[in-house]
């Protein structure tokens, strides 16, 4: 069976995404460790770390995944931000072992006024200076594919792959799959055919060995509009196919999966219900043998 899970707030303690992720019939969660729109944050206390772990334990929520804060940017040319970045990514780093989550997913960042050789250069630098001052391997960074909005880098499988092999801790690093991000910034998903072309071009440029996660989301915005606007499952563009295909390869199968769909109440069977369990129970009804 597949390891199902979504993001979930942390409002009230990082054990509230937990007990919500379990409240919802999620296998799996993801969540901040802090403010995601604030730099710093106070230290993390040993009790709510202790509080988080046994609520994991408890209630059998497994594979807990960090989202890094969306101020960070790793490619950026600005010495300022660029140094500001790279602190606050360290501090991901070492709150993600301090909770003791094996995984933090991170967009890799944006060039912005310099060139896409000199972003990629740029992250692999900073991976390399966080990794010297977290020598415990406790914690893999994934690097999130994205939709290759703006000046955003991740958009094309090769910029992950030169982004590993420039990094001198590249066994730390692995991949999240955003459908999403992958299907906007231009690869096709939606035929059995087309799944299958997409993911053989990420084992050949990537290798699928590093696949340690997926974001599932459909798309508002079409194949290659670099447009990243998330949608719920069969409501956008990409349609339920994509996540068939995903749900029932069993490459995956203990590849955990998070949605990151929007939150708030939708209908189902004419009753007012959570989208989190409407999305989950599209993704639970796509298990089984895939179409000719």
């Amino acid at each position: 069976m597949p390891i199902l899970g979504s993001h979930q707030s942390i409002a009230g303690g990082l054990h509230h995404a937990v007990e919500d992720a379990h409240r919802l019939g999620f296998d799996c969660v993801q969540m901040f460790s802090k403010n995601s729109n604030q730099w710093t944050a106070k230290p993390l206390e040993p009790e709510a770390a202790a509080v988080f772990q046994a609520k994991l334990k408890e209630l059998n929520v497994t594979h807990p995944l960090i989202h890094d804060s969306y101020l960070i940017n790793l490619a950026s040319p600005k010495e300022e931000l660029y140094q500001k970045s790279v602190n606050a990514f360290r501090d991901e780093v070492q709150r993600a072992a301090a909770l003791a989550v094996p995984m933090l997913v991170m967009h890799p960042g944006s060039y912005t006024e310099s060139t896409e050789e000199e972003g990629l250069k740029r992250i692999a630098d900073a991976l390399d200076e966080v990794f010297r001052h977290n020598e415990t391997n406790e914690v893999m960074v994934l690097l999130e594919t994205t939709a290759g909005q703006g000046t955003n880098l991740g958009a094309k499988f090769e910029h992950l792959r030169e982004i590993m092999d420039r990094c001198h801790f590249a066994e730390r690093l692995g991949v999240c799959f955003d459908t999403c991000h992958v299907f906007a910034a231009g690869y096709p998903l939606r035929e059995k055919s087309e799944y299958a072309a997409t993911m053989k071009a990420f084992d050949d440029v990537i290798g699928l060995k590093h696949l340690r996660a997926f974001h599932l989301n459909d798309s508002v915005k079409g194949q290659g509009s670099r447009v990243d606007r998330h949608a719920h499952l069969g409501h956008g563009t990409l349609g339920v196919e994509p996540f068939r295909h995903i749900l029932n390869d069993q490459r995956f199968a203990k590849v955990p999966m998070y949605l990151e769909t929007p939150k708030g109440t939708g209908e189902m069977d004419g009753v007012a219900t959570d989208w989190d369990i409407i999305n989950l129970q599209t993704l639970r009804g796509l298990l089984g043998e895939l179409p000719s």
